[in-house]
């Protein structure tokens, strides 16, 4: 599993868990619905920490939270192909 796959998989379980639309969420966070959409579908691969700081906020939490799930602290960016 890729960087980019792990933050859409992280996204898309809290936006299940919570009962959120990704529409829903891109108002949550004051971010664009695009951008959220091209994280989603994966034209985003690498999206800012600026970005994902909007997505953590609009999740009620923490940048630091929202990085803190076992897939993200187990990954080595060794493992993808530059």
């Amino acid at each position: 599993m890729t960087y980019s796959e792990m933050i859409v998989m992280r996204i898309s379980t809290l936006c299940k868990q919570r009962g959120i639309a990704y529409h829903k969420l891109a108002s949550m966070c004051g971010l664009n619905q695009s951008t959220i959409d091209n994280i989603v579908r994966g034209v985003t691969k690498d999206p800012r920490v600026q970005t994902l700081h909007h997505i953590a906020l609009g999740f009620n939490m923490t940048l630091a939270e929202f990085l803190d799930y076992p897939e993200l602290n187990e990954y080595s960016f060794d493992e993808e192909e530059h």
